[in-house]
């Protein structure tokens, strides 16, 4: 289940993209789900771990992905125990998140309404430890927070 901890949370890495630069591993890269990842969202092809082709940027390294990418990888890969600021993503990421949490619990951190679609799915707002199933119960209960 995803879980979602709106507004400040010091203890959340904010800047993914810098702590993604530093830390990630180029086997992240070619993982099936990143390679769909990168596809999806950056509208790019994973060549191999160290080389993207974007239709944008031409031949880049993973450093060059999109933040919102790269925060998604991090939450797919990273077993730190680290909550990542998933603000940095769009609502094209939204998706993601919620894949990614079908396969173990993931917490992120939320400083805005992050866009689900319709649903329905299932997301604990760990403020006041809620569960939503749709957009309209996730803004009622976020609204308080962000």
């Amino acid at each position: 289940m995803l879980n979602v901890f709106f507004g400040d949370m010091p203890d959340a890495v904010f800047d993914t993209a810098r702590y993604f630069n530093n830390r990630y591993k180029p086997a992240w890269i070619t993982k099936e789900r990143t390679v769909h990842m990168v596809k999806d969202v950056d509208k790019s092809e994973v060549v191999d771990a160290n080389l993207i082709q974007s239709p944008y940027l031409g031949a880049i390294g993973p450093r060059n992905l999109s933040g919102g990418v790269k925060t998604l990888i991090l939450v797919d890969n990273d077993r730190s125990g680290r909550v990542f600021n998933a603000s940095t993503c769009g609502d094209n990421c939204a998706k993601w998140l919620l894949e990614i949490a079908a396969d173990r619990k993931v917490v992120v951190n939320l400083r805005h309404i992050m866009n689900f679609g319709k649903g329905p799915w299932s997301i604990r707002v760990m403020n006041d430890n809620r569960i939503v199933h749709n957009m309209d119960e996730l803004v009622r209960s976020a609204g308080e927070y962000v």
